[in-house]
């Protein structure tokens, strides 16, 4: 943490001394603002709050009396799943958005949510309603935005976290060479005895 408070620091006051040596220093410099990533997680879980009522809608069970393969319900099942997976991981995400590993799981997490709902939606189309298969491919479309808003979010912290790690990389280089570089207590004295 105090490693963190440093480079925060030291990097605030080149770019009051220097704001254009420091931002061409940075080319992490456009991640999106704290607030601006919250926006995008409450339209990202609300958009999934949209596909709960339309999932609910589905009765993958009763395809298979008209010839669906089992597998229908389990895929139904996995789809529920991912929805509260994905409002979850993006909850937790809104409290720590500059945590990349929890970025990364909410985009995994959409993306397994969407994957599901399209092999859902082709059962959808053949044995329950063709309608009920566009709807469900329209709301996921809809969120399309937001994935790739997402994934430049993504893009955009991996760097900021990359060019971290260098400068503090840079920085523990220089200060190991520096205490190395420095004459230890018994060089250059001679040992005197009693």
């Amino acid at each position: 943490m105090k490693l963190r408070n440093s480079l925060f620091a030291a990097a605030i006051l080149a770019a009051t001394w220097c704001p254009d040596a420091a931002r061409a220093q940075n080319p992490a410099s456009g991640v999106s603002s704290e607030w601006d990533v919250r926006k995008l997680l409450d339209s990202l879980s609300t958009q999934a709050d949209h596909l709960k009522p339309v999932v609910d809608q589905v009765h993958p069970e009763q395809w298979v009396s008209k010839g669906a393969p089992d597998a229908y319900v389990a895929q139904f099942k996995s789809a529920q799943a991912e929805i509260q997976y994905l409002l979850t991981s993006s909850n937790a995400l809104s409290r720590e958005p500059e945590r990349l590993t929890l970025a990364l799981d909410t985009y995994f997490r959409m993306q397994a949510m969407e994957n599901t709902l399209a092999s859902l939606s082709e059962g959808i189309r053949k044995y329950q309603n063709p309608a009920l298969a566009d709807l469900t491919e329209g709301v996921v479309a809809e969120n399309s935005t937001n994935r790739d808003r997402l994934r430049q979010y993504i893009s955009d912290l991996a760097s900021q976290k990359e060019h971290e790690f260098q400068v503090a990389d840079r920085e523990a280089q220089r200060c190991r060479a520096t205490l190395l570089s420095q004459p230890t207590s018994t060089q250059g004295k001679k040992l005197s005895r009693p």
